[in-house]
């Protein structure tokens, strides 16, 4: 039984930073419409609440350090809490 929710906990967690990754990747294209602009506006509903650190970790120079932070923070705990399970 604890290894299914172990094993729930980590795909969860794998399903998240996944969405994360392909938000993140979209952020680069510059024109969006369309299907992509509604892609965009979807995972926007799901990530930004999590990537609301970037208001306390300023961007070094011209880079936004802070969903590297946040995929850090994602797979910490997600690690922390499957150990103590």
């Amino acid at each position: 039984m604890m290894h299914t929710i172990q094993y729930l906990i980590v795909s969860i967690v794998d399903v998240y930073s996944f969405i994360l990754f392909v938000y993140i990747i979209m952020s680069w294209i510059p024109m969006k419409s369309g299907f992509i602009a509604d892609v965009d506006a979807a995972l926007g509903r799901i990530c930004d609440p999590y990537l609301g650190i970037r208001r306390v970790i300023p961007p070094i120079g011209m880079v936004d350090v802070s969903p590297i932070l946040a995929f850090v923070v994602l797979q910490l705990v997600a690690r922390l809490v499957v150990a103590i399970l």
